[in-house]
Formats: C-alpha cells, structure tokens, sequence
C-alpha cells in the first residue's frame, strides 16, 4: 500500500515530464525505473465493462495477488484481535501527542 501511495504521487510529474515532451529526460528516466519496479510484480486479468465512454474494471484475478480472502476479516480469528487495533492507534498517535508536547512549551 505505501508504494502504491508514492507511486500515486509521482504519477501527475510523470504526466507533466511526458507532455511536455520529456520523454528521454534523466528524470523521466528515473520515474520510469521507478515505475517500473514497482510493477514489477503487478499481473494477472482485468475485466472491464464500457459504458457511455466510462470503463468500469468488473473483476480482477492474479496468481500474485496480495488480497487473501481469509486475512480480510475485523472478526476474531487467528489473523487479526480487536487488541491488535489498541497497539496500531497509540502508536500512530505518539506523533500527535509529542508535537502537542512542543508547541504547549512555545
């Protein structure tokens, strides 16, 4: 997911470089090794449905997918605990509280 999220964001600069005629820039060079490494083990079916100029994707299957039908539960099993959330949440918040900290000093 987080290299998707780069990914993503460095797709407009890659359109820019591309319409305004950059295509064997080094930085286009360097966005698309980028690029392609990070498809690298992107494969498999995409089904699409096209409708009044719209392309829908229907359904998708890959022998590399990431999604497992049995890890994508909030239910308890041996996957995932309601507890594990606790830990996720006060983590990610330590940043939040910690700025708080520094800017209550000024």
């Amino acid at each position: 997911r987080e290299v998707m999220k780069i990914r993503d964001s460095l797709i407009p600069r890659y359109a820019e470089l591309i319409y305004n005629g950059f295509w064997f820039s080094p930085e286009m060079k360097l966005l698309q090794r980028t690029m392609d490494n990070a498809q690298e083990t992107v494969n498999g079916v995409v089904r699409l449905k096209l409708i009044k100029g719209n392309c829908i994707p229907v359904g998708r299957k890959s022998d590399q997918s990431l999604y497992q039908e049995s890890f994508a539960t909030f239910e308890e099993d041996q996957v995932y605990t309601q507890s594990d959330a606790g830990g996720f949440i006060r983590l990610n918040a330590l940043r939040l509280t910690i700025q708080a900290l520094v800017e209550k000093k000024r």
